[in-house]
């Protein structure tokens, strides 16, 4: 099974999703990509993940336009933005699937401020992804 998740700047909620999907299931082809794809992973997005042994730290964003030419079984949105944009991703698609979440990097403050909110994304991600069942081994 072939899966693309898509979100807006692809630093934090795509990866940490693509990351959860792969850890969850080796079987599956995940990857994922942003709207308006920016430089870096989000180094709290790499802390959160590695508390639960899972490394993003090697993972960089990727624009959507690599992936037109791909035909995927699942499309996946995990932010508001893509999916307005997602109608116009001209790529070959069985499925499409919204799951929305809070920008964890739209929380502003110290590193122990902002820690919690990235958590909570985090542990939302991994546990919609694992009610839905479908990417299950």
């Amino acid at each position: 099974m072939k899966i693309l998740i898509l979100c807006t700047g692809n630093t934090c909620r795509s990866q940490m999703a693509e990351a959860f999907l792969k850890s969850y299931n080796p079987n599956l082809e995940v990857f994922s990509a942003g709207t308006n794809a920016e430089k870096n992973v989000n180094p709290h997005a790499v802390k959160v993940m590695e508390e639960i042994k899972i490394d993003i730290s090697k993972q960089y964003p990727e624009h959507v336009d690599k992936y037109l030419e791909i035909n995927f079984d699942w499309l996946i949105t995990v932010c508001d933005g893509a999916k307005e944009i997602c109608p116009a991703f001209t790529g070959t698609v069985s499925n499409r699937l919204h799951i929305g979440f809070d920008d964890p990097a739209a929380t502003k403050g110290t590193e122990e401020e902002v820690l919690p909110t990235y958590r909570r994304v985090r542990d939302e991600i991994i546990e919609q992804f694992s009610k839905l069942g479908l990417f299950a081994n």
